[in-house]
């Protein structure tokens, strides 16, 4: 509600105060046409029933917007096209901040990720470490993926496990992206600000009903 009013007018908003994203539109709004998505992998998985084997379809997106944004959603459904449009609304959900830095000198706009950051997922270990710029993202085709959509331009990264295991490299992936803001470097020593969390900021606002009732629906109520 406070999206659709316009009193939140930016993720990191949402993020600054650690706010639930419980509504996808949230994104779609905020973002905008900016935010893409592409389907990883599809992989029928079964389940032994009384009745004999059943098998739904498992889907794995990732969406992001290419300037620090990144989500992963997996959906597993009967059909295809369920199960894909399950896994578009959770990565929408799921959208996470990433932080980018330098490798050398400041010049121009962070490309990089800002320090070393490892990720793991079953046996499969992901490390970045941050490159010169001008080296491009040296990757499998499974993290190159999730990182073009995270908007890093430059990363050498070494993985080991069974890579093999898409769902868990690409989980692994995205755990590294987010671990990136929970390393606190230097830049962020400064004393915290406190300011009030838009949820006590619009207290009146929330307050009121979304919908005000028509008299029918009153009375009917009262009945």
């Amino acid at each position: 509600r406070l999206v659709k009013s316009g009193k939140i007018t930016s993720l990191e908003q949402i993020y600054l105060h650690s706010l639930p994203i419980k509504e996808y539109q949230i994104i779609d709004q905020l973002v905008g046409p900016s935010l893409k998505d592409e389907v990883m992998k599809i992989t029928p998985v079964q389940k032994q029933t009384r009745a004999g084997q059943r098998t739904r379809f498992k889907a794995f997106v990732v969406v992001g917007d290419g300037n620090g944004h990144v989500g992963l959603g997996v959906k597993c459904s009967k059909e295809v096209a369920t199960a894909i449009r399950g896994a578009i609304i959770l990565a929408k959900l799921s959208v996470i901040p990433v932080r980018r830095g330098y490798w050398g000198n400041k010049i121009g706009k962070p490309h990089t990720v800002p320090c070393k950051v490892t990720g793991k997922c079953g046996s499969v270990t992901v490390r970045m470490v941050p490159a010169p710029r001008g080296a491009g993202i040296v990757a499998a085709r499974v993290p190159k993926k999730v990182l073009q959509f995270a908007g890093i331009e430059d990363v050498f990264t070494s993985s080991r496990g069974s890579t093999k295991t898409l769902g868990n490299f690409v989980k692994a992936t995205f755990e590294c992206l987010l671990k990136t803001y929970g390393f606190l470097t230097p830049d962020f020593w400064k004393e915290t600000r406190f300011t009030r969390s838009p949820f006590q900021e619009y207290t009146d606002l929330l307050g009121k009903p979304a919908k005000t009732l028509v008299l029918e629906d009153a009375e009917r109520l009262d009945v």
